[in-house]
């Protein structure tokens, strides 16, 4: 886990772009939810790929490492926040207006992830979906591209 003192901005000139150079890698993500066994391997599936910057199990630690680290992509439980989803979303937007959101729920109705997408979110996997759907959702929103997961809805 990094510290957010240690590594500063993830975009422009920083230790990232040396990352970048050196690795290959050019998404760093922030990784949120509370079941560390969870995020954990969601950072083990993803290091493959993409830099994982910080991982944190609460709303307040998410918010200060949007700020503090301005990562390309977040990864976020929808159950993270006890304010609720939209919120949360909105939060994160206002805070990293350039910051990608993939959010996590178990919910498959479209409802919920339309609501997610209004509010600013920009791909909706589900937890039981397999791993390839989460490198999928974060590598298309690394593009600029959004995603929702085929199971929702059905």
């Amino acid at each position: 886990m990094c510290s957010l003192e240690l590594y500063g901005s993830c975009r422009g000139i920083s230790f990232f772009s040396m990352i970048d150079l050196l690795t290959g890698k050019s998404t760093c993500a922030l990784l949120a939810d509370r079941h560390t066994v969870f995020v954990e391997g969601i950072r083990n599936l993803l290091k493959t790929e993409f830099e994982i910057v910080f991982v944190v199990n609460d709303t307040r630690s998410l918010l200060e490492g949007a700020m503090r680290l301005d990562p390309a992509v977040i990864v976020v439980d929808l159950s993270l926040s006890d304010t609720g989803p939209i919120e949360l979303i909105s939060d994160v937007r206002s805070i990293a207006p350039g910051t990608r959101l993939v959010v996590l729920t178990i919910h498959d109705q479209c409802d919920t992830a339309r609501s997610v997408l209004a509010a600013g979110a920009s791909a909706v996997v589900l937890k039981r979906s397999v791993a390839q759907d989460l490198m999928e959702a974060v590598d298309a929103v690394s593009r600029g591209e959004n995603y929702l997961s085929a199971e929702i809805g059905q």
